[in-house]
């Protein structure tokens, strides 16, 4: 039954969207040539030159979701996921339709009129398609259409994982549960509120005898030999089956399969930003946004560096070791916001709030991190990137990494000016520990669009920080 409703929302999102294109077409040619909103010296061009095409794009979309997965059961998925594909597949549907255009040398049909089709017809996917979620969720929270789950094993693992799935009641699933050859279950960590079936040698009568749509293997690691029996039963009952590592506790949030010589791995950390596209992606928007804003910024550049050399003596630009991408140490800019050091001397200390070194001039440069901005140049010669985890000097770096578990996973990505935890208010004297769980989640989650809100968060919060000294 629930596949079945499975297929039928499916089938319901791929009629959705075909209507929906059909009237962003309708709405889009009236915007372009019928409305009087954009002007135009040209004769209003007839709806039956674009029907056509309007077709074409219809099966160009609906092809690109079924190859790329938009119409694929998302109820494990957060609907984030969800933006991301509608916007993936229109996109390359547009990209289609241009290119069999030019193709067929159709100079006739407005560009104009394909990009209003765009940006309605992504928008209109989209609003629909989240009232349909939180109509699904709505419902599931009442107790329909649910899936029924199956847990294999009652243990710490299991227990933790119906705990979680009780937390999330719009998923909709609903654990029947357990099966488990440990019978004592007062000395269980977890209380649990459904029944002990069997154990696991009873999986298949169970099966037999009960509605279940997915079996969830939670069994510890000495449990193994037993992997190869459930699998088979549990294919023999047509019954999706997912397993829980037990070492899931030393796994980071997302880990992935990978394949080495024809042999499946589990690669302990998924970082968006190893894959080439992203790399070029990060990277071109680094010298866009540098250039950009050096050019913008350079007339305050030039009188902080007035100001810099008039208040005391020494270079204006104050260049520090950091530890950067890959472990590899690199010359960080600042403007010199302290007094110049005596010859031979190294500076290991934390700056305090009411540091001596400190110029008075410098102060205000720390405390409105405007010392920061030759940082730009930092990221225009690929040192660092506009957005990323904050580097540190390697002197703090080694203490770091002994004392704070996965300190060095923030060097498998280029630092950056501003960060998601600095954007989170942890910048200057905060906890270390917190920071870097911000850049974990960060370096595990990458997109550009994380980028973009990192730097509006950042601007809009301003840059006077009470914590930098």
């Amino acid at each position: 039954m629930i596949r079945r409703n499975e297929r039928f929302l499916s089938e319901a999102y791929v009629l959705s969207d075909i209507i929906t294109i059909g009237i962003a077409s309708i709405l889009s040619w009236w915007i372009k040539f019928s409305s009087g909103i954009i002007p135009s010296e040209y004769r209003p061009a007839e709806f039956n030159t674009y029907f056509p095409w309007i077709i074409a794009y219809i099966i160009i979309s609906a092809g690109f979701g079924y190859l790329l997965s938009l119409y694929s059961p998302k109820r494990k998925k957060s609907f984030t996921f969800e933006i991301y594909k509608v916007i993936q597949v229109l996109s390359l549907s547009l990209l289609a339709l241009l290119s069999l255009l030019f193709a067929l040398k159709q100079v006739d049909i407005s560009r104009q009129f394909l990009g209003i089709l765009y940006v309605l017809n992504i928008g209109l996917v989209l609003l629909y398609r989240y009232f349909v979620n939180v109509f699904l969720h709505t419902i599931r929270k009442k107790g329909y259409n649910r899936q029924f789950v199956l847990i294999l094993g009652a243990g710490t693992l299991g227990s933790r994982f119906y705990e979680n799935l009780k937390n999330h009641p719009k998923l909709g699933f609903e654990v029947i549960g357990f099966l488990d050859d440990i019978f004592n279950f007062p000395t269980l960590n977890y209380k649990l509120d459904k029944p002990l079936l069997g154990c696991i040698d009873d999986l298949e009568s169970v099966l037999k005898n009960n509605l279940v749509d997915e079996v969830i293997v939670a069994l510890p690691l000495n449990a193994h030999e037993k992997y190869a029996t459930i699998i088979n039963t549990c294919e023999k009952y047509g019954q999706r089956v997912l397993i829980i590592p037990d070492y899931f506790d030393y796994l980071p949030a997302k880990p992935y399969f990978d394949n080495f010589a024809g042999i499946p791995l589990i690669n302990v950390r998924d970082i968006p930003l190893d894959e080439y596209g992203n790399k070029i992606l990060k990277r071109a928007f680094d010298i866009v946004f540098s250039s950009v804003a050096i050019l913008l910024v350079s007339p305050l550049l030039i009188l902080i560096a007035i100001g810099v050399k008039l208040t005391s003596p020494g270079p204006v630009i104050f260049k520090q070791e950091r530890v950067g991408l890959n472990r590899r140490v690199f010359s960080m800019y600042k403007f010199r916001s302290m007094r110049t050091l005596p010859p031979g001397t190294v500076d290991l200390g934390w700056t305090t709030k009411d540091d001596p070194r400190k110029t008075r001039f410098g102060s205000f440069l720390r405390k409105t991190s405007l010392d920061e901005l030759p940082q730009f140049f930092n990221v225009l010669f690929g040192h660092m990137s506009v957005v990323g985890p904050r580097p540190e000097r390697p002197h703090f770096v080694e203490q770091f990494k002994e004392e704070i578990p996965k300190y060095m996973v923030k060097h498998h990505i280029r630092p950056g000016i501003t960060g998601w935890a600095q954007s989170n208010g942890l910048r200057g004297d905060t906890s270390i520990e917190d920071r870097i769980s911000y850049d974990i989640f960060y370096i595990e989650n990458w997109t550009f669009l994380f980028d973009l809100k990192i730097i509006y968060k950042t601007i809009w919060n301003g840059f006077v920080n009470k914590n930098a000294y």
